[in-house]
């Protein structure tokens, strides 16, 4: 195996400065929600600008600290990403870029693959991965239900894994060594909490668009959208719900289908991100319904979803930053490749939530927020 090579002082300067810059991370998440709150906008700016500091502090040090290791003559790591999409779509065509970027000025070698959300194909690249003996293993999850196996077989190989954009289940993260992405629950929180406030106790029948079926990410979206309005609005009534399987047709069908079955019930529309979402609004506006007089959410602000919020069809949209995505689950291979973290998830670092921040006609446009695929 072709492990690195450094010394002491700097490989303890990187998992520091990592683990600075993780923590400002999840500082950024919790100041956002914290922001919800008008009671107490003065100290939300204020530490909103702790935390700006605090990041570009955390940066400037994992900076120094690669830095320092390539000048004690590291060698580098081998490592396999395996990808269940890439430049194919264009959430992979902003993940890519960040994600290699990371690896370089770490020393990382990578390995991508794509299985196309295919489970077999993903397994047999993973039987690959493992048998080249690399220092360390990236995996996004095709479908949680059929990873486990992967695993298994990285960790009896004593191979760090680090899972990224969609989580593994949670009887199987004992078998890896650490999270980034999206908190995806919270996503469909965050997106119920808006339709709530919309609907303002009117009673308000809806469907529900969800992801593609054994996906995580899918599974965890829609249950946190459906379990928030039951919490939070039960005047809200989910009439129906249908996988879109992240394909704006193929959400159109679906949206199409429940519309009717549920002819003159339905006023508002969730959908697990944009692309599906666009595809239900098409939907709405084939059927004759008025768009602008549903009660419409998503998750993504996306180049497709982005315009939709700022002409008043998509109420709201939940940001996700496909960027963020692909550089941390380099900075979290590397905390698992240099001991910062440990299999099983037993320190606070080995969860790394991405912001985010909920876009509405009153941000579409700002910068923070700007659409990234």
């Amino acid at each position: 195996m072709r492990r690195s090579r450094v010394t002491f002082a700097a490989s303890v300067l990187a998992a520091a400065a990592l683990t600075l810059a993780a923590c400002g991370g999840s500082d950024d998440s919790s100041s956002a929600d914290s922001g919800s709150d008008d009671t107490a906008s003065e100290e939300v700016v204020e530490d909103d600008a702790a935390d700006d500091a605090a990041d570009e502090a955390a940066d400037e040090a994992a900076d120094d600290a690669a830095d320092e290791a390539a000048d004690a003559g590291s060698e580098t790591y081998e490592v396999y990403a395996l990808l269940p999409q890439g430049n194919d779509q264009p959430y992979g065509t902003t993940y890519l870029p960040p994600m290699e970027a990371k690896a370089a000025e770490l020393g990382i070698n990578l390995t991508i693959t794509n299985s196309e959300y295919d489970a077999d194909k993903q397994a047999s690249e993973c039987e690959v991965a493992v048998a080249a003996q690399p220092d360390g293993i990236i995996l996004w999850p095709a479908v949680a239900d059929s990873i486990r196996p992967c695993l298994q077989a990285a960790n009896d190989a004593g191979i760090p894994v680090w899972i990224t954009n969609a989580d593994v289940n949670p009887e199987d993260t004992d078998l890896t060594y650490g999270y980034s992405g999206t908190d995806s629950y919270g996503q469909g929180a965050a997106s119920a909490e808006m339709f709530c406030e919309f609907a303002d106790g009117k009673e308000i029948g809806a469907i529900q668009v969800n992801g593609l079926t054994g996906n995580s990410v899918a599974t965890l979206r829609g249950n946190g959208f459906s379990e928030t309005v039951a919490e939070l609005c039960p005047n809200v009534t989910i009439l129906a719900e249908q996988p879109g399987n992240w394909n704006k047709d193929e959400s159109q069908l679906a949206a199409s289908e429940m519309l009717t079955a549920n002819q003159g019930k339905v006023q508002g529309i969730y959908a697990a991100d944009d692309t599906m979402v666009a595809g239900a609004i098409d939907a709405a506006k084939a059927q004759g319904l008025d768009v602008d007089g549903l009660i419409i959410t998503s998750i993504g602000n996306t180049f497709l979803g982005n315009p939709l919020v700022a002409s008043g069809e998509l109420d709201g949209t939940v940001f996700q930053s496909s960027s963020w995505d692909g550089e941390n689950a380099v900075v979290g291979i590397y905390r698992a490749m240099t001991g910062d973290t440990q299999l099983g998830r037993d320190d606070d670092g080995s969860v790394l939530y991405m912001p985010n921040p909920v876009v509405t006609i009153d941000n579409w446009d700002s910068p923070d927020v700007a659409p990234e695929w």
